[in-house]
């Protein structure tokens, strides 16, 4: 399995984040291939890289 650096990426948090911290996540688009995701309230945990080609459908797939 491929190892993608994810530590200099640049993050982007869920639009539907309150201020509050709540439950969201964020993305980095810093890759071609693959979508990092991780939990927005636990920044230095485990993050879970998608294929690009997933992501673009589960999103499609969200928004109806």
């Amino acid at each position: 399995m491929r190892q993608y650096d994810v530590n200099n990426a640049q993050w982007f948090k869920s639009s539907y984040s309150n201020g509050d911290g709540g439950d969201c996540v964020e993305v980095a688009y810093d890759f071609t291939d693959v979508i990092p995701v991780r939990d927005s309230k636990v920044p230095d945990g485990p993050v879970l890289v998608v294929p690009a080609a997933a992501w673009a459908a589960f999103v499609a797939g969200i928004a109806g």
